[in-house]
Parts: C-alpha cells; structure tokens; sequence
C-alpha cells in the first residue's frame, strides 16, 4: 500500500515558549518589556531564554506536536507561547520583523486556548484573507494575571496593510462587535523597550461615539467585559480532524 503523502505548509513553523521570572529578570524590568539587542551579533540573554519546543513543515507535522501541547489555559502566568515562520525569531530585532509590528488583543481569562488555536489553523491553512501568507510572521500568546494577551506579528507597518490585516483578524477570529485592538510598530518597541505600552488602540465606531457622547465626560473603558466576550460565538469550531 502506497504511502500517504505529507501535506507541506506553505513554509516551515516552529514552536517556542519562555517563562518570564528569575531568569528574565535581567532582561525585563517591566511586563513585557525587550532591551533592544546592542549589536547584530551579539545574543541577548532575551532570546537565550526562548526554548524551542519543535519544527513543524508539514500538515501532519504540525498536529503531531499540538496535539500533545499544552494549552495555553493551564499555563503558568507569565508565559508565553510563540509560533514563528522558522526563518525568523520572535524579538524585535529580527530581519523579518524589524520593519514591522504587532497587533495585539487583550483577552479576558479563560479564552486563550481558542483564540491561540483558531489563529494558528488560519495561518497554516492560508486563510486570513486580503494579506499575502507570508505577511504573518508569527504569534504569540502571552500568559497573565488579570488578561491573556494574543499578539499578531507582521512584516510592514504600512498603514493600509495592517488595516487589512486587522480586518482579517476580526473576521477570522469572529471578534464580538466591541472588541478593541492595539498595533505597536517593532520599532516604537525598540525605543521605549515595552511590548504593550504606547500602543495606538483601534475601536470600533460604535464605540468611538459612545465615548464621544458620555454626558459624564467618562470615557467608554478599553477593553471589554469577560462576559461580554464569552457570550460571543457559541458555534462550535470546525473539525481539525479534516486537516489530518
């Protein structure tokens, strides 16, 4: 009987992971904070502490190793999950990234296991629609006390083409309606050596003129209620059994 062929990605993909603590106390001073690497050559103690978990280049590959991965919802806080193009390594610094950013959704405990996992079927299987596949070039999921934090990593900070990508994002992952998400540009990382502050926060209209239009003067808080996230999309996802 004839072997089955492997089903190859559209480029290779590797899993990683760090834990943030005693270790990563020389490298981050804040959550979520990255020193900029001084020099191309030199390998900051920030990367050193990324510990990769396996290379993925097929279909079958890829269910091989999620399969037995833990999910994000029963990870130790402060850790973080990434899922990077093989050729390119999760900092800022990076030849793939350096001209890039980041979109980044805060999520409310409890959610991170679907949405890390729904973005990473839609990568593999090229379905975020109105980019080219080889704009994303990884995610990370990033484990805390009081949110979870998805972070979309893209080669180009251009305008148009991160507003196609936050379409995309959206539309992929079935945000509710009031869902709020931030972009940070590579670069502004770099300077001011932080992931998740002073980031620009896109809302949606209907958001925008609640906030604009409170009597009190009160703005319309940031980031939505977890329940208000939970009542959303209660379709069941589709069968990963037909990318086996």
């Amino acid at each position: 009987m004839a072997a089955v062929a492997a089903t190859p990605l559209d480029s290779g993909f590797k899993f990683s992971y760090m834990r943030r603590g005693k270790a990563a106390a020389a490298t981050t001073t804040k959550e979520g904070e990255q020193p900029a690497t001084p020099t191309e050559n030199v390998v900051h103690p920030y990367e050193n502490s990324i510990k990769t978990l396996a290379t993925v280049d097929t279909v079958e590959e890829f269910w091989s190793v999620y399969d037995y991965l833990k999910r994000p919802n029963t990870l130790p806080t402060t850790t973080d999950y990434h899922f990077f193009r093989s050729h390119i390594k999760p900092t800022w610094e990076d030849k793939g990234n350096e001209k890039g950013g980041k979109w980044i959704i805060r999520l409310p405990k409890g959610l991170a296991s679907r949405y890390f996992e729904e973005i990473l079927l839609a990568i593999i299987g090229n379905q975020v629609p109105g980019v080219t596949p080889d704009e994303i070039c990884g995610v990370v999921i990033s484990i805390r006390y009081s949110e979870d934090i998805l972070g979309i990593w893209n080669k180009t900070a251009d305008r148009e083409v991160i507003g196609l990508l936050r379409d995309a994002i959206k539309k992929v992952l079935q945000l509710p309606p009031q869902a709020s998400m931030e972009y940070k540009p590579h670069q502004t990382s770099i300077q001011d050596k932080s992931s998740f502050r002073n980031t620009q926060v896109w809302k949606p209209k209907s958001a925008e003129g609640r906030e604009r239009s409170d009597s009190r003067g009160e703005p319309t808080p940031r980031r939505s209620s977890g329940s208000a996230w939970t009542d959303e999309r209660k379709k069941s996802r589709g069968d990963k059994s037909s990318w086996r």
